[in-house]
């Protein structure tokens, strides 16, 4: 017979932002100045319409400003002040700063190699074990914030996505193109006291999404890791 779970007490939801203003299609990770694009910033203003009347009492965001800007309009509907918490920062990533392909460019370059032998740890950027741990730590420290209601951390795909894989146990090595985690989407973790009791998804702003961003994680809106 399988364990029947209590009812969360606690939620704490994990908001990618919206679409970025990214014509050159640059992989910018934790790069400063990339900005919602007019599209990101109606995909923000969807998630404060369809979730900004439930019992959200505590919001933070990475302190990159496409997450920032995602976070406002959502804080302004709950009326609670955005918080700034660096562990849901991207990933670090050797590729960030330039165009990324996964066909041409740098990939076709022996000096990158060296970055591309160990997609496991990976071996081109932030090891996924560091990710998880930084990240899981915000999720219990909001876990408390908001205990008996909910919570939104604000984030970016690959942390997020990493996150899932860690609170379900399951290997870290995939493939970015499987990652339900698409823009302005929710990752949810339902706490029954400090216990994990449900992981979720959703997305709020899914009328909005371009289909080109659901199936490429590196295109011009989408372009981190």
């Amino acid at each position: 017979m399988s364990e029947v779970l209590p009812d969360p007490t606690t939620t704490v939801h994990l908001l990618r932002h919206g679409e970025v203003f990214n014509p050159q299609g640059v992989l910018y990770g934790r790069a400063t100045g990339y900005h919602l694009s007019e599209l990101g910033r109606a995909m923000a203003e969807r998630v404060a319409e369809r979730v900004g009347d439930r019992d959200i009492t505590h919001i933070v965001s990475s302190p990159l400003e496409r997450a920032q800007e995602t976070a406002a309009p959502l804080a302004a509907a709950r009326d609670v002040e955005v918080g700034t918490d660096e562990r849901l920062i991207e990933s670090e990533n050797y590729f960030a700063g330039r165009p990324f392909s996964v066909t041409r460019g740098l990939l076709l370059n022996p000096a990158a190699w060296p970055h591309l032998l160990n997609p496991a740890k990976p071996s081109w950027g932030e090891p996924y074990t560091q990710i998880a741990a930084r990240m899981w730590a915000a999720v219990e420290d909001a876990r408390a914030a908001a205990d008996g209601h909910e919570a939104v951390l604000v984030s970016h795909q690959l942390p997020i996505w990493v996150t899932r894989l860690f609170a379900e146990k399951r290997r870290f090595l995939h493939n970015p193109r499987s990652r339900h985690c698409t823009l302005c989407s929710l990752t949810s973790f339902g706490f029954d006291g400090d216990r994990l009791v449900s992981v979720s998804y959703s997305e709020p702003a899914g009328d909005l999404i371009p289909a080109g961003a659901r199936k490429d994680p590196f295109s011009a809106g989408g372009a981190e890791e």
